[in-house]
């Protein structure tokens, strides 16, 4: 080649292998886009000029309408692209949350948009970069247009191609559940964990991969970075999940199909959700972002001055524990549930749901500064509720004969309480829509205002997954008809949030993970609650019901069971584990045996105008100072893992020149999640801006503290 000839080639080389980059506001992240040779889309990312995603391709690859043409092929939006256009801009606003762990956040990311027209099916889409301090966000887009109007989506292939054998801490990627334990190996071991982690004879395990994992997935490099991948603002489409070629450490895209194995039925214009990659040389950093919060849209809603934070009790754990029961009768009977004559039936003297034992939760929450008292169980059709009738079982609004739910709606409000509206749909969403304008009018009938929504059990009628497109839709659909009404809502075993909270406030709290619940069942592992703030919580507040003084169950119940934490360490999940829905989940007994103890769950916030994390280490340690909202009093909760910890609390977030008063509950020497559970101390002193206070944490244990301003 003639030497002319080569300098032409590398004039032309740098428009196809080398792109555009753009960097975060303080210039640490950097993203840069290029196309391959064949034209597929690429990106790569880098943190303080260190590689934390290799080139990495991007497409979707699209489905043929079976109503099409014949012979007609559906053409994949994978490559022969070409840039047609890009754009650069910048964005900085601050918002103020309704709730949260902030009084107000800054929105503040730099933008790249490339706009890339594909020859061969005359088509345009967009991928947009938003690169923030803290990581970034992109999407796919698609305008209108005449070449691309309906489209199925077969699989999205967005990779995200890790730098080295990483350690991760991860859930098998089911398409129904988040609850299960997480695990905690490099990625080069997940296909050796995977087998032992998922019961491959349960045939509701839906696990697509031996190397497939859930977002929010939680990484940290040998050379001790830390990455956190997931989604944000996931709206009419389905849920993502990660599958890993752990040969070469490349994690791709994997959405949730639905009944028919489609992954999405899209309209333009339209776009996919937000896939999001967090970076930080300090752990902290991850659980302080707000990435995920700032990709969702703005507040849709014109009022939010209905919307308040509930700390709640309720007759949730004797049930859970096996002392008390959902159903009123233990009798099955073989016709329809709504047909029975339930004057008649047996009562079987357990259910928990009743007016007296209710009116005790009512009297004691009134006691206790809790806003509501929530009661499961409370309308017919437990009996028979997973089995044969699921698709017409509950109506949502005929109380069991035992429960009267006027009287009790009465007393609540006369103590300055209210009951919390619990909806077990069996996952029916069929029957539940058809019943939720008469369920939601009854809840405005007698002044409910939160309702707690559940989903257990296989999608009826369509045998969809909980988290495809539909079911996705579904959930969103009932958060907003909620709105309407001026009602919050708590939903359980839907779908992992997404920061879709900030677009609807009225969303309080969700599940989506294994809860204390588990504690009844055998258990979930010391580093369960100092993992979950890492992935779990990432979209958005947890209902993590915590609060259980009386750890070992057997003391009150024949559950044999223990909970694995000390009894310190449930009281710091109320700051580990935030949300502005709290329950003291105990039994009111028991709050009474350890009164002491109880008074910070009395005392603590649930809603914020600041938050420090001072200390985090993903499944060993979270140490975290908030600032209850409109107030100058600030509360501290660290937790560990069974290894235990020592606490360096520095006092630096205080006002300068004032004092406080510290009231700090500990685990006593010789404390032990699993010998010796309820041995704790409670001190107080007077404290400054600039005191250090030293804690040892015991194995599984934790500590709580409150700062009253003098």
């Amino acid at each position: 080649m003639k030497p002319l000839q080569i300098l032409f080639a590398l004039l032309l080389l740098p428009l196809v292998a080398v792109g555009q980059t753009v960097k975060s506001p303080n210039g640490k992240v950097a993203v840069t886009f290029s196309l391959s040779a064949s034209g597929q889309p690429t990106y790569e990312m880098t943190f303080k000029n260190r590689q934390v995603v290799k080139p990495s391709h991007l497409g979707l690859e699209l489905a043929k309408d079976k109503h099409a043409s014949k012979g007609l092929q559906e053409t994949d939006l994978m490559d022969g692209f070409k840039i047609a256009d890009t754009k650069i801009s910048t964005f900085d606003e601050t918002w103020k949350p309704v709730w949260g762990q902030y009084k107000q956040i800054r929105n503040h990311y730099n933008e790249l948009a490339v706009s890339l027209h594909q020859a061969s099916s005359n088509r345009t889409i967009i991928i947009r970069f938003r690169v923030y301090d803290e990581g970034m966000g992109l999407r796919y887009e698609f305008p209108q247009q005449s070449s691309l109007n309906y489209f199925i989506i077969k699989e999205e292939h967005t990779q995200f191609a890790m730098t080295g054998d990483h350690k991760a801490w991860w859930l098998p990627g089911d398409y129904d559940t988040q609850e299960q334990e997480t695990q905690e190996t490099k990625l080069s071991e997940i296909r050796e964990r995977f087998k032992k982690a998922v019961n491959w004879d349960n045939s509701s395990v839906s696990v697509f991969s031996p190397t497939g994992v859930q977002t929010s997935l939680q990484l940290k490099t040998q050379d001790g970075l830390y990455l956190n991948i997931h989604e944000a603002a996931c709206i009419n489409y389905a849920t993502m999940h990660l599958n890993l070629d752990d040969k070469n450490f490349v994690f791709e895209s994997w959405l949730t199909p639905d009944a028919t194995g489609l992954k999405g039925f899209m309209q333009t214009p339209c776009s996919t959700p937000w896939r999001t990659v967090m970076v930080s040389d300090d752990a902290r950093d991850i659980l302080a972002s707000n990435l995920i919060l700032n990709l969702n849209e703005p507040c849709k809603l014109q009022d939010t001055s209905w919307i308040h934070p509930v700390k709640y009790c309720g007759v949730w754990w004797e049930m859970i524990v096996g002392k008390s029961s959902w159903n009123y009768t233990d009798e099955f009977p073989s016709i329809k549930l709504d047909q029975i004559d339930w004057s008649q039936a047996k009562p079987n003297g357990r259910h928990a749901a009743n007016t007296e034992h209710v009116k005790k939760y009512i009297d004691f929450a009134a006691a206790n500064g809790l806003q509501q008292v929530l009661v499961e169980g409370w309308n017919v059709g437990w009996e028979d509720w997973a089995n044969r009738w699921k698709d017409y079982v509950f109506d949502f609004v005929t109380p069991y004969p035992d429960f009267g739910i006027k009287a009790l709606n009465d007393y609540a409000h006369s103590k300055g309480v209210k009951l919390m509206m619990h909806h077990e749909t069996s996952s029916s969403v069929g029957n539940y829509e058809r019943h939720l304008n008469a369920a939601f009018d009854l809840m405005q009938k007698y002044g409910y205002d939160a309702v707690k929504g559940g989903y257990v059990g296989d999608i009826i009628p369509r045998g969809d997954h909980h988290f495809s497109q539909e079911m996705n839709n579904h959930y969103l659909y009932i958060v907003k008809e909620a709105a309407k009404r001026h009602i919050m809502v708590n939903a359980h075993e839907a779908t992992r949030p997404t920061g879709l909270c900030r677009t609807y406030p009225n969303l309080i709290g969700n599940e989506s993970a294994r809860g204390t619940e588990y504690e009844a069942f055998g258990g979930s592992k010391p580093d369960h609650t100092v993992v979950l703030p890492f992935t779990r919580l990432q979209g958005g507040p947890m209902d993590y019901t915590p609060g259980i003084l009386e750890t070992q169950l057997h003391t009150w119940s024949e559950n044999t069971s223990y909970v694995h934490t000390t009894l310190v360490g449930q009281l710091a999940l109320y700051l580990v584990m935030w949300g502005p829905i709290q329950m003291a989940a105990d039994l009111p007994e028991n709050y009474q045996k350890y009164a002491d103890a109880f008074q910070f769950i009395k005392d603590v916030a649930v809603d914020w105008d600041d938050s420090r994390y001072l200390e985090a280490e993903p499944g060993d340690y979270v140490t975290v100072a908030r600032k209850a909202k409109g107030t100058d009093n600030w509360f501290v909760g660290g937790k560990c893992d069974e290894n235990g910890h020592r606490s360096v609390v520095k006092l630096d977030f205080l006002d300068k020149g004032k004092k406080y008063e510290c009231t700090l509950y500990t685990d006593a020497p010789g404390a032990d999640y699993e010998k010796n559970p309820k041995a704790y101390r409670i001190t107080k002193r007077i404290v400054k801006k600039g005191d250090v206070l030293t804690i040892d944490e015991a194995r599984g244990g934790g500590f709580a503290m409150s700062l009253i301003k003098k």
